[in-house]
């Protein structure tokens, strides 16, 4: 019987996002993987492109991110239930990567790059540009749930990838967000973590396929952390809306991400956000 090994290592990537509080041994996740603690490490970082460490730390410090943002509890409260038992230890490690300590982090309010922190009189210091773009295609997984909680179904999606020798047709991460997160509870929010790719590259199951019409769009050239994108879609849709007077297609918006948080520090993360938009009368 052939090996699942993405099936094995998506225990692992749901296991640490179900407790990433917990302290997790090498030998822990070899089991978990039902792979031999000589070859796991191997495996799992030639499959996923990261490893065992670097995937705790992303998932713990994207989780503590968010958690910094929505909620109210301790900073010191909000390491811990991210693995980091430490104040001294968690504001080091979350430094390290955003830039800036926990407590500045959730200063910022949304936790908006200081970019656009710096608006004036309504102008966002992120550019938009609205321009005729090509149909694309997407291959991908959806997901349901919280929108800052996709990023459990790209590792599923990760796995998928590598395990059929997809990765070397991708034109770049990208998602589909179909629901107003101000309207619709949290639990029914739909959405697809896919990568883009060339129409002629095949599609096996269980990955979907998903074309992106063509056509006229505002597209906004946002750089910073995932966790400003909500603001970044409120000034979209509030202050840069009004002044354009363009009209909205009854389209979901969708993002192409230029880099990837599994290389590069938070605040450099760039991303594309496309609005489809109605066609000049």
């Amino acid at each position: 019987m052939a090996v699942n090994y993405r099936e094995r290592l998506k225990r692992v990537y749901a296991a640490i996002h179900d407790d990433p509080a917990r302290s997790y041994s090498l030998d822990e996740m070899a089991e978990l993987a039902a792979l031999s603690r000589f070859h796991f490490h191997r495996v799992f970082a030639a499959m996923t492109g990261e490893t065992l460490a670097g995937a705790l730390r992303r998932i713990r410090l994207n989780g503590a991110a968010h958690a910094l943002v929505r909620e109210d509890a301790p900073v010191a409260a909000i390491g811990r239930a991210h693995g980091y038992p430490s104040a001294a230890g968690f504001s080091r490690a979350f430094r390290a990567a955003y830039g800036v300590t926990p407590a500045r982090f959730r200063a910022r309010g949304l936790a908006l790059p200081a970019a656009l922190e710096k608006q004036k009189g309504g102008q966002a210091m992120f550019p938009v540009e609205i321009r005729n773009e090509e149909p694309r295609w997407l291959i991908g997984l959806p997901h349901r749930g919280a929108y800052h909680g996709i990023n459990r179904t790209y590792a599923v999606l990760g796995a998928e990838l590598a395990a059929r020798d997809l990765w070397r047709h991708s034109r770049g991460m990208a998602a589909v967000y179909y629901d107003d997160p101000a309207v619709t509870p949290e639990a029914d929010l739909r959405s697809f973590a896919a990568i883009a790719v060339p129409a002629d590259v095949a599609c096996p199951e269980p990955l979907q396929r998903l074309q992106i019409a063509g056509g006229r769009h505002a597209v906004m050239a946002f750089t910073g952390p995932y966790t400003g994108l909500g603001a970044a879609y409120d000034w979209l849709f509030g202050g840069w809306l009004a002044q354009s007077g363009a009209a909205l297609r009854d389209a979901p918006s969708w993002e192409l991400y230029l880099n990837s948080p599994m290389d590069t520090a938070p605040d450099a993360l760039e991303t594309l956000i496309f609005v489809p938009l109605e066609d000049e009368a």
